[in-house]
């Protein structure tokens, strides 16, 4: 009991810290709205309050969701990233924002607004290096796939402090704010560190990479539970890599572009929650099939719509002038069109990614159509059992019928 208490409770503890960073960024923009204001500084990142509650919102659950992990999985590093992911974006966004209050407000605080951006500008490094590195490595099991990956644990915690002396001590500018680093190094040294950090770079690259082929073989070597566990994961990382190169930001602004960002990164921690703590692990198979068939659903009807549109209002145009009637037939068009076209898209998913599936209903209906005309009971029971065979292939087959009268 000792054992357990003590992980639990400083995984409840992190996750506190989290919640409390994410109670002071929301309390900051409702304080002080210049700092989350675009319109008060040209780099000030806006949104004002909306964008802050939903980043408090986000982190929070991020906390929580590493909280439960760690504390039901204390051996398992994986619990623990998802820990100090939060608080590490906490720290990042709190002290940018910070540091606009600061220097807007107070523009003769220069050293301490320096110093919330020079915190802002490395604060990333201790959880976001671990995360794109050591996580796909070590999920689901908590260890490497097998021995010889091990390398991949040390290029990744060389590559930490080596982006760490990069960032913290390279000279010139900080990114992301107008102030030049106050322990920049200058000269001979500065170029070194400059060098050190692009070392940093390249590790990080490599222990990302190399991950990423650790997770491939894993996943080609799974079977059972710990391939759900992987298919869950997959997913959701699929879904953030789609948002990540999604150019947000170019039509919707930047806010909206790293909302995005912390949203799909919640879908990736809430998906690793559900595989380690193996909590409807095999619906993944239905979460999977219905984004398949809803977003090809939602791309054909709204392709069919903007199409129907157009052609409808240049064959009406003569008739119709400024009506809405092409707006209105298209409408009801592509509301007739739903059944039919869900129903086609199941089928093509179903027989494209779920073969198995596929043809074991249609086997079973074939198997239906057959019971309807057979009145022989040997030939019904030897296509059951084959039906049973080809549908759930299972070690061994049986039937038992009871005798007439038997009351069992």
């Amino acid at each position: 009991m000792r054992m357990r208490g003590g992980p639990a409770a400083i995984a409840w503890g992190l996750c506190g810290l989290s919640v409390a960073l994410a109670a002071a960024r929301l309390g900051l923009a409702i304080a002080d709205p210049a700092s989350s204001d675009a319109g008060s500084a040209p780099k000030v990142p806006g949104g004002g309050i909306p964008v802050a509650a939903f980043e408090a919102l986000v982190l929070g659950a991020l906390a929580v969701i590493g909280a439960v992990v760690a504390s039901r999985r204390p051996r398992n590093p994986v619990g623990w990233i998802l820990c100090a992911i939060p608080i590490s974006l906490g720290l990042l966004i709190l002290g940018g924002h910070l540091y606009w209050s600061v220097a807007l407000a107070h523009p003769e605080e220069t050293r301490l607004a320096e110093l919330l951006a020079w915190l802002a500008s490395w604060i990333w490094i201790p959880a976001m290096v671990p995360a794109l590195t050591l996580f796909p490595l070590l999920f689901p099991s908590g260890r490497p796939p097998t021995p010889r990956w091990r390398w991949i644990q040390w290029v990744a915690i060389a590559a930490c402090p080596a982006l760490f002396v990069g960032e913290a001590f390279g000279p010139g500018p900080l990114q992301e704010y107008p102030v030049a680093n106050p322990f920049g190094a200058e000269g001979g040294l500065g170029a070194a560190v400059e060098a050190v950090g692009w070392l940093g770079s390249a590790l990080m690259l490599v222990a990302i990479l190399a991950s990423a082929a650790s997770l491939v073989v894993r996943f080609r070597r799974s079977h059972g539970e710990e391939r759900q566990q992987l298919k869950w994961v997959t997913a959701a990382a699929a879904l953030l890599v789609v948002i990540f190169f999604t150019p947000t930001a170019s039509f919707a602004g930047e806010d909206v572009g790293f909302a995005s960002l912390l949203l799909g990164l919640l879908v990736v921690a809430a998906a690793v929650a559900i595989a380690l703590l193996r909590h409807r692990l095999y619906d993944i198979d239905v979460v999977v099939n219905r984004t398949l068939v809803y977003g090809a659903l939602t791309a054909t009807l709204a392709g069919a719509y903007l199409g129907s549109v157009l052609l409808l209002q240049l064959a009406l145009r003569p008739l119709t002038e400024e009506s809405g009637l092409a707006i209105a037939a298209s409408t009801l068009a592509v509301a007739a069109l739903f059944r039919p076209a869900r129903a086609r898209i199941q089928a093509l998913v179903d027989r494209r990614f779920y073969r198995r599936k596929y043809d074991a209903a249609r086997t079973l209906e074939a198997f239906s159509a057959r019971l309807r005309d057979e009145v022989d009971l040997d030939t019904l029971a030897a296509e059951l059992r084959a039906v049973v065979g080809d549908t759930m292939a299972p070690a061994h087959v049986s039937l038992w019928l009871r005798e007439p009268g038997d009351a069992r």
